[in-house]
């Protein structure tokens, strides 16, 4: 496979008839799908869109998401998804930065999409899935319906190319938009599937957002044959039917779904043998969750290490490599995230780029096929983050004397929710626009259900009044709900550095040492 887009055409020649995705009421056949891929990519070609172009796009998990993807693949064109939790504001942005031409939608998000159409020149097409043509946007099916069902030409495709622009949190609060070629995608497949997942026939529960990096999984299972039973949203209830129904062998979620899931009554009582594989993305999960997990799903999970500039692949913790009691040894390497993926090397670097000793932490560099092409119009961070070869991802960490990868802190100051990356300095900035509020430090801290949780500290304005209440409410109307903080406590003072910089560790040291802080 050269493109993305290969796996799927490869298995509709091979096997034509087999289940390749199942979504609601819809089950597509390997050749349906590619027939369907084949229509889409030729009918965005029919609205004027050629090689090279960019495409946005906002829908919920479906079919569609994933046929969107191949048939971009197979045009040569770039997808750039969207985070459709983000405010029109932030979509906008995103839109723009990536010089998108076109836009894909569905029914719940037609008029942010219009929305877009109006402000942005350059957004010229917007395709709408489930909507008809009155909504000023070319209906998806119909646009399907009139195209050539023909395989389109690969001249001119290049597995280096762009294939995939997907925007993630930056060290300013402006997110940075990962360049992603076919190689880094499949090259990252190719190792995660070197773990041991099953061949042909293989089925996989797909809930976590296909915006996300976490669209490996959804693609891994085409690379082998296997079927993607795609669930709209992370529903825990919602989980459970299709795993009772459809019986995947690996179920990939993130800590707070299984959270979700553990709360649901007689959640316990239920037989999930089936399950080959239950892993774990997006965020740490506690050895205590994990021993719930354990009890209740009946078998040991899998973790790992990626970030989206490494597409994301970087390091797996497989069942049999660690424990939660009995061997000291297998004990210390659940606290792991296990060793480097086969065609991925890990070194871990001090700042002047030196190689540390075993256990010694610095900060974790990555070379592989996988690591990204650069940052998207940003040709300083693209420098700063790829020096000779290897990728330099802002986290900390060591390897043991086994080369197993423990992650200890991150670098810069990103707090992960819910597996949702969120940049303190963005939730800050939409704090400080408060009249009442004077400086303002965002942490975050460690939450058994979320991972972390974004804490606000503030410090008002001398006669000025305001409650956490109204603070939250306030950045709600500016930022995405997950930026916004939970809880706000209020100081009269932040501790700041001899040039008057807020520091922020020291803030978070209050919370460390469980100093009493509010009211």
């Amino acid at each position: 496979m050269a493109y993305l887009s290969d796996m799927v055409a490869e298995q509709a020649a091979s096997q034509p008839d087999a289940e390749a995705v199942v979504f609601e009421e819809t089950r597509l056949s390997y050749g349906r799908l590619n027939e369907r891929v084949n229509r889409l990519a030729n009918g965005l070609q029919s609205l004027g869109l050629r090689r090279g172009s960019h495409v946005a796009l906002v829908l919920e998990n479906c079919h569609q998401y994933l046929e969107a993807y191949y048939a971009l693949s197979k045009a040569g064109m770039v997808a750039v998804p969207l985070n459709w939790r983000l405010s029109d504001e932030e979509l906008g942005y995103i839109v723009d930065h990536s010089e998108s031409l076109a836009l894909i939608a569905d029914q719940a998000h037609s008029q942010t999409a219009l929305l877009l159409r109006d402000r942005i020149e350059r957004l010229e097409r917007l395709i709408g899935v489930g909507v008809s043509d009155s909504t000023g946007m070319t209906p998806y099916e119909e646009m399907l319906a009139a195209a050539s069902p023909a395989e389109p030409s690969r001249e001119g495709l290049d597995e280096d190319g762009l294939a995939v622009l997907m925007y993630t949190g930056g060290t300013t609060g402006l997110p940075k938009g990962v360049m992603l070629s076919h190689r880094n995608l499949l090259t990252a497949v190719q190792a995660i599937a070197g773990i041991g997942m099953q061949a042909s026939g293989a089925r996989t529960l797909f809930a976590l957002p296909l915006f996300h990096i976490a669209n490996w999984q959804a693609f891994l299972f085409h690379a082998l044959g296997g079927c993607v039973i795609i669930s709209r949203r992370a529903d825990p209830q919602r989980i459970v039917e299709l795993l009772l129904r459809e019986k995947p062998m690996l179920v990939n979620l993130v800590p707070t779904v299984y959270e979700s899931l553990l709360a649901l009554p007689g959640i316990e009582d239920l037989d999930f043998s089936f399950v080959g594989r239950f892993t774990v993305s997006g965020a740490p999960m506690s050895a205590e969750s994990m021993r719930r997990c354990e009890k209740t799903f009946g078998m040991r999970f899998g973790k790992g290490y990626g970030l989206t500039e490494a597409a994301p692949a970087v390091s797996s913790l497989n069942p049999d490599d660690y424990a939660l009691e009995g061997d000291p040894k297998l004990v210390a390497h659940a606290q792991s995230v296990g060793k480097p993926l086969g065609n991925v090397e890990v070194r871990i670097c001090r700042d002047d780029g030196s190689e540390c000793r075993t256990r010694e932490e610095g900060e974790i560099t990555v070379r592989g096929d996988n690591v990204m092409l650069g940052y998207w119009r940003d040709p300083e961070r693209s420098r700063e983050a790829l020096r000779e070869g290897w990728l330099w991802t802002g986290d900390l960490g060591f390897l043991d004397e086994e080369g197993f990868l423990f992650l200890t802190d991150r670098k810069g100051d990103m707090i992960i929710s819910g597996g949702e990356n969120v940049h303190p300095t963005e939730t800050e900035n939409a704090l400080q626009e408060h009249p009442a509020v004077r400086e303002v430090a965002v942490i975050g801290l460690p939450d058994p259900k979320w991972g972390e949780v974004v804490k606000a500290v503030v410090a008002l304005e001398p006669g000025r009044a305001a409650s956490d209440e109204e603070l939250i409410a306030f950045c709600r109307e500016r930022i995405a709900a997950y930026k916004c903080p939970r809880s706000i406590d209020f100081v009269d003072e932040l501790p700041k550095s001899t040039v008057g910089k807020i520091l922020r560790k020291d803030v978070k040291k209050w919370y460390s040492d469980d100093h009493a802080r509010g009211d």
